[in-house]
């Protein structure tokens, strides 16, 4: 976002359930928030909805390749899916919705 919003946010990170398009949002003010927003979102599907992460689709953004993230992703085995630089159609429901 080019302008910050109310409590300093200046970035957010969306995560879509491919299943049924229902899309959670979170508001970050660094980047490097990315791993702990991704905690609160998997903690969320697991309590609310009884369900489990199986895979986390991602456009080989920064926040997403951390030594921290990946050993997070195979503690909790789920599958990293990384899609191929310069494809955003591979990402399409999360690209048409941000």
């Amino acid at each position: 976002m080019n302008t910050q919003a109310k409590g300093g946010f200046q970035y957010f990170i969306t995560f879509t359930d491919d299943f049924s398009r229902y899309g959670y949002i979170f508001l970050m003010r660094h980047k490097s928030e990315a791993l702990e927003k991704f905690k609160e979102f998997k903690n969320k599907v697991q309590n609310q909805h009884g369900k489990s992460i199986k895979a986390l689709r991602s456009d080989r953004g920064g926040e997403y390749l951390s030594q921290d993230f990946d050993e997070l992703l195979k503690e909790c085995g789920i599958v990293s899916q990384l899609t191929p630089p310069g494809t955003p159609q591979w990402n399409g429901v999360s690209k048409r919705r941000n």
